[in-house]
């Protein structure tokens, strides 16, 4: 009998791209999301509900499968308990291996801050004595158009730190492959673009492909902050918004690999063909 894989976050682009991705091939798609009427249908393939705060709907959604495409849930105070209880939720419901979208430079004590409930949740599936496959993805390319304002500018205290971002199909393509495959288990794979480059790069470059001007300016972390106060966001989420661009500028995000043609066949997506798929006015 085919094995069946679950697929979280199925409505979204990466895990809606692997569920494309594995529709022709010969295992049982489960399509997971907090709200399945908007995961586009697939031939064959059946959706479920899940709610990572709630290790009932996991337990339910996962009975029977054997490969859990685990896309993180989004970011929280709590979320790496939160995904604790997933992993653990996983297991009981018979799960013997996990793929898990993590993010390069996962530990402890990461400059950026989200990673390390990445690392938490490394852990906790470690724990859990169950097959896994990790794939730590950079930043994506996909966002960094979207770290500038209304009038083009990105602020933000990266200086001239590099960083090797990936696209999110490129990422899917890594997954499809990997959930595809007998191999790689016990293995993490970081997933980076061609090159690493910086913040004022990206800019000179989505002024030059988008078609309309874009500058980076430096702050110092303690105008970030500030500049970001009028959000009222939680502490939390403002130290993973500064930190995003405080990673940069150390160095974590600067490492360039060769996961993706090695996992895929295909060469990474530079940042500039990416922007070239853009709308104009993106």
């Amino acid at each position: 009998m085919p094995e069946t894989i679950a697929i979280s976050g199925a409505s979204g682009h990466i895990g809606g791209r692997v569920a494309r991705l594995l529709a022709p091939s010969a295992a049982r798609l489960r399509l997971l999301g907090r709200h399945v009427e908007h995961i586009a249908p697939i031939d064959g393939a059946t959706t479920a509900t899940i709610d990572f705060g709630d290790p009932t709907t996991v337990a339910a959604a996962l009975d029977g499968v054997g490969t859990f495409f685990f896309v993180s849930a989004t970011e929280s105070a709590d979320r790496a308990a939160q995904q604790a209880a997933v992993v653990n939720a996983a297991k009981d419901a018979g799960v013997h291996r996990i793929v898990y979208l993590s993010f390069v430079g996962a530990a402890p004590d990461a400059t950026f801050t989200f990673a390390r409930d990445h690392w938490y949740t490394e852990q906790a599936i470690r724990a859990s004595g169950l097959a896994f496959t990790f794939l730590r993805d950079n930043q994506y390319q996909d966002i960094i158009p979207h770290f500038a304002d209304a009038d083009g500018v990105i602020e933000g205290p990266a200086g001239d730190g590099e960083v090797a971002a990936v696209t999110r199909a490129d990422v899917a393509d890594c997954a499809a492959a990997v959930l595809d495959s007998d191999a790689h288990y016990g293995e993490t794979f970081d997933l980076t673009g061609p090159r690493a480059f910086t913040l004022r790069t990206a800019t000179a470059d989505m002024s030059e492909v988008l078609g309309r001007p874009f500058r980076y300016v430096e702050q110092t972390v303690e105008q970030a902050y500030a500049s970001r106060a009028k959000y009222n966001a939680p502490t939390w989420e403002v130290d993973g918004w500064v930190s995003t661009y405080t990673s940069i500028a150390q160095g974590d995000l600067a490492q360039v690999t060769d996961a993706v043609p090695h996992l895929t066949g295909h060469p990474a997506t530079d940042f500039r063909k990416f922007l070239a798929t853009l709308p104009k006015d993106a």
